[in-house]
């Protein structure tokens, strides 16, 4: 069997792990929460801005590939890539860490009441219909992202173009939604 095959199958085994291992946390972190002694609130900017960051990075990365010049659009997507790691492992921390922030809870105390729905109404509904889109996306596309990654590590560029057609926009798209979900909620971080 080709080496590249045999290579790939491995990290295919490895990509299926860690997004599993990454679901689980992530439905993990909404039920668990660990005081460490540290306020992690300032991750939530941190996030949107690595959100923004890849976002034009795979905007230069799709420049480049259509500018044929391979070497800086492997560049632009390892460190799309790269941004990608950076924030899940800060997301996780964060919202292992840190009270989850509800749209609309104008005087912070964790909760909703019927005035402060008012207020929001038909935001919320945009707001949450984003963020839905956002969180389904992200969770769908990261084994294919890996995926993706993978054929294009073990020299399977026409598998790679095949696949990266679907995900990457997809990869944009939830790089893009973001920075957008957090303006959206910006006003309700203490």
């Amino acid at each position: 069997m080709n080496k590249d095959l045999v290579l790939e199958k491995k990290l295919n085994i490895v990509a299926y792990i860690l997004t599993f291992v990454v679901l689980i946390l992530v439905g993990l972190m909404r039920r668990f929460k660990f005081d460490v002694g540290i306020d992690f609130g300032f991750l939530a900017p941190f996030h949107a801005s690595v959100n923004a960051l890849t976002a034009l990075v795979l905007i230069l990365g799709l420049y480049f590939i259509k500018s044929k010049n391979m070497e800086m659009h492997r560049r632009a997507m390892i460190t799309a890539l790269g941004l990608s790691v950076l924030f899940l492992l800060s997301y996780v921390i964060y919202h292992f860490t840190t009270p989850e922030t509800l749209f609309g809870d104008a005087n912070h105390d964790g909760v909703l009441d019927t005035q402060e729905l008012s207020l929001v109404s038909g935001s919320r509904t945009a707001y949450l219909t984003l963020l839905f889109s956002h969180i389904v996306l992200a969770a769908l596309s990261l084994p294919f992202i890996l995926l993706t990654f993978i054929r294009s590590y073990t020299n399977q560029f026409e598998r790679h173009k095949k696949l990266a057609r679907y995900v990457f926009p997809v990869w944009l798209y939830v790089a893009i939604t973001g920075p957008i979900c957090y303006y959206f909620l910006m006003p309700y971080y203490k």
